[in-house]
């Protein structure tokens, strides 16, 4: 621990090196107050890790060029001076988010021609594939809700009041003829911290259901996949009950391994993918319920809508997931299934070599003990014989007292116990230890 000798900060202990960041973002993406009329032009980008670094830098460089410092390295949300307005950069996991705000031209009418100075020209790099396109205008309420009603399309307008009915908030959700989502809010009674929070929830909602949206396409690619393994696995547990014998369990157990490494695979592939969309699918939810909005007679509300069309492709998703969350636990039950039938036949087959090798292992015994007593017989002919030629000699020499032949006689049970004697030491001092 240094001293802290000013006597200011945090009293000179070192921190904890994500301790910033953990503690900006709570305040990563504040509500910015905003007064009517305003018109707001969001996008959002696909980003990779590469492509977050080549846009901070074009972001440094259009900061620059204002005269105003640009974001530092770990930034994750910038404001920077812009056309009369505002530019607010914002960086997320797997996106980028800009935003500028400036004056509407034109209050009396939504939707009018944007300003010439907003920053989405040609001077503007694209960080990454577009995902999301919004344009909202901020207009002070006329009273006239059917000619705002018909600028959009009836099969799917929303239109919702939201704190108490000091905003009113419309949209059909379609693109326009440059591809921007159109969200129109009349300013009844909005406070500009309120029309801030109001615009940029609304902002969020469209941005996070689109970015939801994208693991539906996904969920789809993968479900014939996800239908050949659960055929393939029906196949393998129906020859499970007719199978026997090593190598045909063996067998079953090679292709279950295969359909589990190619579920795996795909699982792992998408997973991320899966997660975010159920995260992004809550955050939409949040949301919503963040807006109070009340339902506007004869229109349907954002909730509802969003409702009806995208809890089917959540659910999609869901099920995709659970399916192979499922199809996974079935797979390990069956392996391990697979696999007891293979240790129980390895065993039997062991056991069957085991008792083979006693077998041979007896015939060898028995075999030994027939040429050890054969090689007694053997050793021992041999050395009667070489006594019998030594007693012959003494007796000639008049040493031997005996008849060479009784001698010899005599001598064979001698010599019978001495080499039997001297083999089955042999034997003993050259067998493992324990056989003795």
């Amino acid at each position: 621990m240094t001293t802290d000798e000013g006597g200011t900060g945090t009293r000179g202990f070192t921190p904890h090196p994500l301790r910033a960041e953990s503690l900006g973002e709570v305040h990563a993406r504040p509500f910015r107050s905003a007064t009517t009329p305003r018109v707001f032009l969001a996008y959002a980008f696909a980003v990779d890790r590469d492509g977050v670094e080549a846009d901070r830098a074009f972001l440094e460089r259009f900061c620059r060029a204002r005269g105003e410092p640009g974001p530092g390295p770990e930034t994750r949300h910038h404001v920077v001076p812009c056309g009369g307005g505002s530019l607010k950069w914002e960086r997320h996991s797997e996106f980028v988010g800009y935003t500028w705000d400036g004056l509407a031209e034109d209050p009396d009418h939504p939707f009018a021609l944007l300003p010439s100075n907003h920053p989405f020209g040609t001077e503007f790099v694209q960080p990454g594939p577009m995902l999301v396109a919004i344009r909202l205008d901020l207009l002070p309420d006329r009273g006239a809700l059917q000619s705002d009603v018909e600028r959009f399309d009836p099969a799917s307008l929303c239109v919702a009041e939201a704190y108490g009915g000091a905003g009113l908030a419309l949209t059909d959700f379609r693109q326009d003829g440059d591809g921007r989502t159109r969200i129109l809010v009349r300013d009844r009674s909005l406070n500009p911290q309120q029309a801030g929070a109001l615009i940029q929830r609304l902002i969020e909602i469209e941005t996070y259901r689109t970015l939801a949206m994208l693991g539906l396409p996904v969920a789809q690619g993968v479900a014939p996949e996800v239908r050949r393994v659960e055929r393939a696995l029906a196949e393998i547990t129906a020859e499970i009950r007719s199978t026997t014998g090593l190598a045909a369990n063996r067998g079953l157990l090679e292709r279950l391994s295969g359909l589990t490494a190619d579920l795996e695979a795909h699982a792992a592939d998408r997973s991320y993918r899966f997660g975010a969309t159920r995260a992004y699918d809550q955050i939409v939810k949040d949301l919503l319920a963040a807006l109070h909005e009340h339902h506007v007679p004869g229109y349907g509300t954002w909730t509802n809508f969003l409702s009806r069309r995208s809890d089917p492709a959540m659910r999609t998703v869901v099920s995709i997931q659970d399916r192979m969350n499922d199809l996974s636990r079935k797979l390990t039950r069956a392996a391990q299934l697979l696999r007891t039938r293979v240790d129980v036949d390895l065993e039997q087959q062991n056991r069957d070599l085991l008792e083979s090798m006693n077998t041979r292992a007896r015939r060898q015994l028995l075999l030994q003990q027939t040429v050890e007593g054969l090689s007694v017989a053997a050793v021992s002919y041999y050395v009667v014989g070489l006594l019998g030629y030594v007693f012959k000699a003494l007796k000639e020499a008049r040493l031997l007292p005996l008849d060479p032949g009784l001698a010899t006689g005599l001598a064979v049970p001698v010599v019978l116990a001495c080499v039997f004697w001297l083999v089955r030491s042999i034997r003993k001092a050259h067998a493992p230890d324990g056989e003795h």
